[in-house]
């Protein structure tokens, strides 16, 4: 839900919603949301892979989530610059911040979310062990 949120507060970000009617604008917010949760769980499933975290959460807890947060980010630094400057498949608007062109809003949204997720487990887990 918080990514769902993310996208529907980011559309003044993106020239799609000042461009698009409103049913390809829904279509887009439902169609990244599904692709954040693809990204995520992707992200997620390969730092457990490559950090043998069979026994998370209870080892490795946050060594397999920042890796999980880094993929993401990345995946998302290259995606963004993938469908803005080599496909064009979206474009900013200008009130968009970039940083060497890729936009920070989405790189805070897969910074910002998965972190306080991830921090917000960690709490639930710590008080489960007391």
């Amino acid at each position: 839900m918080l990514n769902f949120a993310w996208e529907i507060l980011q559309l003044p970000l993106y020239t799609l919603w000042y461009e698009s009617p409103p049913t390809e604008i829904a279509f887009a917010v439902v169609h990244c949301t599904l692709g954040d949760i693809l990204i995520a769980s992707l992200s997620f499933f390969a730092a457990l892979a490559l950090s043998n975290g069979k026994t998370w959460p209870l080892e490795r807890y946050w060594r397999i989530a920042l890796l999980a947060v880094f993929f993401g980010v990345c995946y998302t630094v290259f995606s963004e610059w993938n469908n803005t400057v080599v496909t064009r498949a979206w474009a900013y608007s200008s009130w968009m911040p970039t940083l060497w062109g890729v936009g920070l809003s989405p790189i805070l949204q897969w910074l910002l979310i998965p972190m306080s997720v991830f921090w917000t487990l960690s709490k639930r887990r710590l008080g489960d062990q007391t």
